[in-house]
């Protein structure tokens, strides 16, 4: 065991157990090197090779582990990791399977009292299966006897699949809208020709929110503390406002007491210090629509 006689060997050591995409991304960057700034703390990057091939015995003992899923991310490993060393968890690891399932999200935020859509869920055990509780009209889905106009919000269960569709009433027009993470300056996409709802697999069906124009991003840091920034809605005309030096155009917002207490509940719900997730508001009201678990707070339009 090493001493402590030294200033260096005092130090925290901080175990950064994420791939090396998001490791080297500018956001991660401020954070470490704002860490560092501290003089407390020595940084530890466990690197992909570590995470991917090396038996957790041989990953580096921190006192702190910073870790979280992205994509190709081993988040058994890093729980076994946690099991042996047992070091402090900024973002707690079990939890962190939940956001991958939308399903589990929504019962989870319920649980806990946090005010989400009116949603209904239509469970496949494979593609097109038809199902005795699934009606599909032209102006409406009924789910259990749940009736949902258009326009109505349709989820893949998949909390990873972005692919997010809104279909219209005929009186409308009809048609259908794509919302996709940014391509470009694009985050959405309209086609006039969909009508019908899929059926590939798993959804959940939820009133659609009118919101203005604008969403809400929310940022945890522990359950004392959130950070909320508004941009233009991908709904409106799937066109990314962006600032001259290219980045999305965001706006700090303040928070109501209510919507400070759902930061809190969220953040305690899923055990992730550093939370994102996405509220609408609505009405008067505010639902939260996402869980993210650790995000990066984007530049925000001065």
């Amino acid at each position: 065991m090493a001493t402590h006689g030294t200033a260096a060997s005092a130090k925290i050591k901080i175990g950064v157990c994420v791939m090396e995409k998001k490791v080297h991304s500018a956001p991660m960057g401020q954070i470490l090197e704002r860490l560092q700034a501290f003089g407390e703390f020595e940084i530890i990057l466990f690197g992909d090779k570590v995470i991917l091939e090396d038996p957790v015995e041989d990953w580096p003992i921190c006192d702190c582990l910073i870790a979280f899923y992205s994509s190709g991310y081993p988040l058994q490993k890093a729980e076994a990791y946690a099991a042996l060393r047992k070091p402090f968890l900024v973002n707690e690891l079990e939890p962190q399977y939940l956001l991958h399932d939308r399903r589990k999200v929504y019962e989870r935020l319920e649980e806990f009292g946090v005010p989400v859509p009116n949603y209904a869920l239509v469970n496949r055990e494979h593609s097109y299966q038809e199902l005795d509780y699934f009606f599909e009209h032209e102006d409406f889905v009924e789910v259990h006897g749940k009736r949902f106009w258009k326009p109505f919000v349709e989820k893949p269960i998949d909390g990873d699949d972005h692919s997010i569709m809104i279909y219209y009433p005929s009186s409308a027009g009809g048609g259908m809208k794509e919302l996709f993470r940014k391509v470009g300056n694009r985050s959405s996409e309209f086609h006039p020709e969909v009508r019908r709802v899929r059926r590939e697999g798993s959804y959940i069906y939820e009133e659609f929110m009118h919101t203005g124009g604008t969403d809400v991003k929310v940022y945890t840091v522990g359950p004392e503390y959130a950070h909320a920034e508004a941009r233009k809605s991908p709904v409106v005309d799937g066109v990314v406002m962006r600032s001259p030096d290219g980045k999305e155009v965001r706006y700090p917002v303040l928070l109501t007491p209510a919507e400070k207490q759902m930061a809190r509940d969220v953040c305690l719900a899923f055990r992730q210090a550093v939370c994102g997730f996405d509220l609408l508001r609505c009405e008067g009201r505010s639902y939260v629509c996402d869980v993210n678990g650790w995000s990066f707070v984007k530049n925000s339009h001065k």
